[in-house]
């Protein structure tokens, strides 16, 4: 099995996809062992003198005016602990939760939290037992960090709470960490703190959503080409030369990907025949600046994401000095921006998508194909209904891309008076990113079924790569109207295991 390492300087998101999504175990490096003891020595020091010190011999939040006698500490780092458990609503995922507690590692192992070695490899022995805490979708403000999931992951490190063991089944974690043989963690000074004050949940979404959008943009451009070959469209459009003048990454790499995939169809080009257009309509037209300008955002996201998981979110922290300061590096503003900017980005993406396929069914619109790409219209249906699903689907992507970043409400007594929300922005990206790859797997039906109703033209030998990989997936070819569900599901399914980008690219090579 593969295994990760974790030293003081951060983590990658191949990282975080091993571990969340690939089960990956985790060790800690000699140097990030070092670390962890030299930093508690510095909190040990502290906690030793009278003088109060945020999160070592203080109260929390609005409490924090509060010292606290040594007899107390312990219990205080349980108290928080058990008391910022308050999530409440449906469990969320898995890999979320798996996320979430490799990140949180990630910062303890930085030296700048002050927490023990033996906490931190217990917090790798249950993620390497392939225990789960069960983590709730509200509780989360996105402001001195993702406090309640982080807590119900720090519950079952203190044995506490109920966690999912490697079978998926919910039990109470003090079992499930006996059954592995890993002993609860007794909090000490600073620890409980720590343990809570991150963006790691957020940070693990935009992770894993940057991953499934990488794929999604490219299947996207492959269905437009195919879209645009449905409708008899021009591929002149997509001249490298146009889109040198307007020299956007994304648009250009978009741009180039349609053209790969057209390559060699006799379909395009048909714009000016028995029914001539000087131009085709915008929704194909202009498909690479719309994706293209998405794979830029995605760009500026990741650079956000590169930084976050190469920092040591915690407060305060030990610095190497000495010192132990207070410091609001918790705010997830950073992270929740960007979630929400991706949001926007796929709502469009699915948007354009959506008109893309209304034309394919529009016998006033799609340049000869049947009403609604029946096999006898009136008696047949054809795809009308899944157009509905598909700009149901697009109705919801817009609501979801309404920012969850620009709200706040203020917490803790007024101390916590501007969040950032970002773990909401985060939770209904992942909802979007679903999405998407709906709505595209149904423009990925529609464009295939167009292009196998233009008889007497071969498609590009992409586009056939393309239909004889999703007949060999059980996704059915023209015909009367059947149970249309099935297909779809098996589109959705063709689309988001990778499988159309891997049929194009065995003729095309690899695609941006």
């Amino acid at each position: 099995m593969h295994t990760v390492v974790v030293g003081t300087s951060g983590v990658t998101a191949s990282d975080v996809l091993a571990v969340a999504r690939g089960g990956a175990r985790v060790e800690l490096s000699e140097e990030a062992v070092a670390a962890l003891a030299a930093a508690r020595g510095i909190v040990d020091q502290l906690a030793a003198k009278p003088d109060p010190v945020y999160g070592v011999s203080t109260g929390f939040g609005a409490l924090a005016t509060r010292h606290i006698s040594q007899e107390l500490r312990a219990q205080l780092q349980r108290n928080i602990v058990r008391s910022h458990a308050a999530g409440m609503g449906p469990r969320v995922e898995r890999e979320v939760v798996r996320a979430l507690m490799f990140l949180r590692l990630k910062t303890v192992c930085s030296g700048h939290t002050g927490v023990r070695p033996e906490v931190a490899q217990t917090m790798a022995d249950v993620l390497n037992a392939g225990i789960t805490p069960v983590v709730h979708e509200y509780g989360s403000l996105g402001c001195s960090g993702d406090l309640a999931p982080l807590s119900h992951c720090a519950l079952t490190l203190m044995g506490e709470g109920d966690a999912e063991g490697p079978d998926g089944e919910v039990r109470p974690a003090g079992a499930l960490l006996a059954e592995h043989g890993i002993a609860p963690v007794e909090l000490r000074e600073k620890e409980g703190l720590a343990l809570l004050n991150g963006t790691d949940g957020m940070l693990g979404m935009l992770v894993m959503a940057l991953a499934d959008l990488d794929r999604l943009y490219t299947s996207a451009d492959v269905t437009a080409a195919l879209s645009l070959e449905a409708l008899l469209g021009t591929d002149k459009v997509l001249a490298p030369e146009l889109h040198a003048i307007r020299p956007h990454p994304g648009q250009g790499a978009s741009a180039a990907n349609m053209l790969a995939v057209l390559k060699g169809s006799e379909l395009t080009g048909h714009h000016q025949d028995d029914a001539p257009r000087v131009q085709d309509a915008y929704s194909v037209r202009c498909a690479p600046q719309v994706a293209g300008a998405g794979r830029d955002t995605l760009a500026h996201a990741r650079l956000v994401a590169e930084r976050e998981l190469a920092s040591a979110v915690d407060n305060p922290v030990v610095l190497p000095d000495g010192r132990v300061e207070s410091n609001g590096n918790f705010h997830g503003a950073p992270v929740a921006y960007v979630l929400d900017f991706l949001a926007i980005a796929a709502a469009d993406l699915a948007s354009i998508a959506e008109r893309r396929t209304d034309r394919l069914l529009d016998k006033n619109r799609s340049h000869g194909l049947p009403p609604f790409l029946a096999d006898d219209a009136g008696v047949d249906s054809g795809l009308m209904i899944a157009q509905y699903t598909q700009a149901a689907l697009v109705s919801e992507m817009k609501r979801l891309a309404v920012p969850a970043s620009a709200d706040s409400i203020p917490s803790s007594a007024m101390q916590e008076d501007h969040v950032s929300m970002g773990w909401s922005a985060a939770r209904k990206l992942r909802t979007a990113v679903d999405n998407l790859t709906r709505v595209l797997a149904i423009e990925l039906y529609a464009a295939t079924r167009g292009v196998e109703l233009r008889e007497g033209l071969n498609p590009a030998p992409a586009t056939q790569a393309i239909i004889e990989a999703l007949r060999a997936a059980g996704v059915q070819g023209p015909g009367p109207d059947r149970f249309l569900a099935p297909d779809l599901a098996a589109a959705d399914t063709f689309l988001r295991d990778g499988e159309l980008v891997a049929a194009v690219e065995k003729v095309t090579g690899p695609l941006a």
